[in-house]
């Protein structure tokens, strides 16, 4: 059986050095926010070549406390709209709604599954005050385009990374936003002047061995106020400045990061390699292959594939030993926890929602796994 994600394999290599860091956190005898998440946070920066990352407890929170943390310097205030795509995890969705914002859905273009941006000014109000775009299964959205449109209405972006460790996108065109402090030609969820929430659950392409979130950016107001948030609201033990939370990132899972985090190009390029091979091998009409342009917009956290027959194409792949996901079966807005948004009608999403699949794609498939896959898919007639 190819597995879709091998946790286990993908962690095998780095089981000494795991249990080395192990015995020295237990021999330091310091759990939280030590060393470990300080090291981290320098280094996590320096990679996305931007000046403050805090760690928190997971994608989710790190997302609601960048909103709370805007919330509190009064660049937002409870109620405000917020723009997100409606082809995503419902995350996204979730921390703009925990904190106290106002969701506002926009279509997605079917070839990139990201963010049309072409649509997103017809839903921008009076109130509209941010711009969540989501980097969805690790390719960049229209960034050039989206930052164009934030500026002509002065509107934050809030970017939803969890999927996009190490991407970069380059401009289409020199354009105003380039004296924004930004030297280059190049924005990248490694370097820009903006903020972005990550995630390191376990499968990503960085993931730590449970929970794990950070906020990279460049505002150094926003991260003291994220750290504060993220602390019970403290800077200082005991001393409150504000009605905070407790998510940390956690000292063993940092340390885990630490080993890790050297290898994270590595491993984009493994995949990057794999999505090519798939990309230009496979070839069968009942299957709609992702659209990518070869650059480094994209780091393949998924590799998702279309088809009008997905449960039959599930099957079919399970039967010859190929294991398959579904990233995601139900669009946020036909959600359960979503019931006031079930009449709304979103086509292009759910379109997508009901025809996608994830095919296996990491680091440690096998040129005969992939060449597998391959035959296997290019073999299917439904």
């Amino acid at each position: 059986m190819i597995k879709f994600l091998d946790l286990h394999k993908i962690n095998k290599p780095f089981e000494t050095d795991f249990q080395l860091k192990f015995q020295q956190f237990l021999d330091k005898g310091w759990y939280i926010l030590g060393n470990e998440v300080q090291q981290f946070e320098a280094d996590f920066a320096s990679f996305c070549n931007s000046k403050y990352c805090v760690g928190v407890g997971n994608g989710l929170d790190a997302l609601v406390l960048i909103f709370k943390a805007y919330i509190e310097l009064g660049y937002l205030q409870k109620g405000d709209e917020v723009i997100v795509p409606a082809n995503t995890y419902i995350a996204s969705i979730l921390a703009v709604l925990q904190a106290d914002l106002i969701p506002v859905l926009v279509e997605p273009k079917l070839e990139t599954y990201n963010i049309n941006p072409d649509l997103i000014e017809a839903k921008i109000t009076s109130n509209t005050k941010a711009i969540l775009p989501v980097h969805l299964y690790g390719q960049i959205c229209e960034m050039d385009i989206i930052i164009e449109i934030a500026l002509k209405h002065n509107l934050l972006i809030v970017e939803d990374a969890a999927q996009a460790h190490g991407a970069s996108y380059s401009f289409q065109s020199q354009s105003q936003f380039t004296d924004k402090n930004l030297s280059t030609n190049e924005l990248s969820v490694r370097a820009d002047s903006r903020t972005q929430a990550f995630s390191f659950y376990p499968g990503k392409n960085l993931g730590c061995l449970g929970d794990g979130g950070a906020v990279v950016t460049n505002d150094l107001q926003l991260a003291e106020t994220i750290k504060k948030l993220r602390n019970y609201g403290s800077e200082k033990k005991y001393y409150n400045e504000l009605q905070g939370v407790n998510s940390r990132l956690d000292e063993l899972q940092a340390a885990f990061l630490n080993i890790k985090l050297p290898f994270l190009i590595k491993e984009n390029n493994t995949r990057r390699n794999i999505a090519k091979r798939f990309l230009n091998e496979i070839n069968n009409p009942k299957i709609v292959l992702p659209f990518w342009d070869g650059t480094h917009n994209h780091v393949f956290h998924l590799f998702v594939i279309r088809t009008e027959n997905r449960d039959e194409l599930k099957s079919y792949l399970s039967s010859k030993g190929i294991e398959t996901m579904i990233h995601y079966p139900i669009p946020p807005h036909k959600q359960r926890a979503m019931k006031d948004w079930n009449h709304l009608s979103f086509p292009i999403t759910e379109k997508i929602h009901n025809e996608v699949l994830s095919l296996p794609l990491n680091g440690v498939l096998t040129d005969d796994e992939v060449s597998k896959i391959i035959k296997v898919l290019n073999g299917w007639t439904s």
